[in-house]
């Protein structure tokens, strides 16, 4: 997609800190991190939203959720971490590809902080 954001970080389009990368995903330093460790997930393909994985697309979000744990564990990650996928406007999704956010290295609480 020509004007989404994570299309041009992941064709390198857009600098990024690049924290792991293969042919299905790419992950990255957020920059305005809410936990010591922040790092966005996308799929190469461009997938707009949660709403639109489908049985062309789900291999992409399998794949992410085998990722995941390697990243954690990469990222030091040893006592949990929260994935947060936010869906459409009022899911609070700012960017429309689809994206995971793994953040870990402090305690949590529910829902918010």
């Amino acid at each position: 997609m020509d004007n989404c954001l994570f299309c041009k970080i992941i064709n390198g389009e857009i600098p990024s800190t690049k924290v792991y990368e293969d042919e299905m995903c790419y992950a990255f330093l957020d920059i305005e991190p809410q936990a010591p460790v922040h790092v966005i997930i996308v799929p190469k393909a461009h997938i707009e939203s949660a709403d639109k994985v489908n049985e062309e697309n789900s291999k992409y979000i399998a794949h992410i959720w085998e990722v995941i744990p390697k990243i954690a564990k990469e990222q030091g990650l040893k006592n949990g971490y929260r994935v947060v996928n936010n869906c459409g406007e009022d899911g609070g999704q700012t960017v429309m590809h689809l994206h995971f956010h793994l953040m870990g290295g402090r305690a949590f609480a529910w829902p918010a902080g």
